[in-house]
C-alpha cells in the first residue's frame, strides 16, 4: 500500500531532523518520493524564519485488496 507521511517545521521541531529520522527506518525500495517545500514567515518583532514542510510518499507491506 502507497502511504503519506508529512512532516512540518514548529518553533521545537525540526521537519529535516524528523523527516530523516523515519527515512532511516525504511528500506529504499520504500521510498517513492520526497517533496520539500518552505516559506518565510514573520514574527511578531519583524524577524523573518523559515519553515519547511517535507512529504514523504512511501510503500508499506501491507495490501489494499480491492
Amino acid at each position: 500500500m502507497i502511504q503519506v507521511k508529512e512532516f512540518l517545521d514548529t518553533d521545537t521541531s525540526s521537519a529535516e531532523t524528523r523527516a530523516n529520522q523515519f527515512l532511516a527506518g525504511l528500506k529504499d525500495e520504500q521510498v517513492v518520493n520526497v517533496c520539500y517545500g518552505s516559506i518565510m514567515k514573520s514574527s511578531v518583532n519583524g524577524a523573518g524564519f523559515q519553515r519547511s514542510a517535507i512529504l514523504v510518499v512511501y510503500k508499506t507491506g501491507e495490501s489494499n485488496p480491492k
